[in-house]
């Protein structure tokens, strides 16, 4: 279903139609770049708890997997630039808190004792928390199939010519 909210790109209002015949902006352009990985232990920072650290230490290598894996496809087919760093930055870091969440969930489950009793544990809440963000990256960064449609791929150009020829 398409977010009614959120427009069209140009190339698709022109293959759709403009029965308005309003003018169809292209977008803002931005300079490519090859994001450099960032510092996870600047994110994920070091504890004197052994539990802690061992969650960090398994965040930083989950953040930097999700990196490596994601990064390479959003240059080529994205064109993503600098100014997109912190948004992929945090791409990752939802990825790990999700995968620290999921991995609380099967070690105590769904329902944890408390001092008032059985209740929900929650990292569920935390999870579906991250999910919704993760979601709303996806749908950002064109991830998704149904993302990738709205996303025209870069010239591959390398044409070093003026800006204004």
């Amino acid at each position: 279903m398409a977010d009614r909210y959120r427009p069209k790109s140009a190339v698709q209002r022109a293959r759709e139609g403009n029965p308005s015949k309003t003018a169809i902006k292209e977008g803002v352009i931005v300079p490519r770049a090859v994001l450099p990985e960032p510092d996870w232990s600047d994110v994920f920072k070091s504890s004197p708890l052994a539990e802690v650290e061992a969650a960090n230490t398994r965040c930083r290598e989950v953040a930097s997997a999700e990196w490596r894996r994601v990064v390479p496809v959003l240059e080529v087919a994205a064109g993503i630039g600098e100014v997109d760093h912190a948004t992929v930055k945090d791409l990752c870091v939802c990825v790990a808190r999700i995968d620290q969440a999921e991995r609380d969930l099967s070690e105590r489950g769904l329902m944890v004792t408390a001092e008032r009793g059985t209740v929900k544990n929650g990292a569920a809440t935390i999870a579906g928390q991250y999910r919704t963000q993760l979601a709303r990256y996806i749908r950002e960064l064109g991830l998704s199939p149904s993302a990738r449609i709205a996303i025209t791929a870069p010239d591959l150009d390398d044409d070093d010519s003026d800006v204004w020829d």
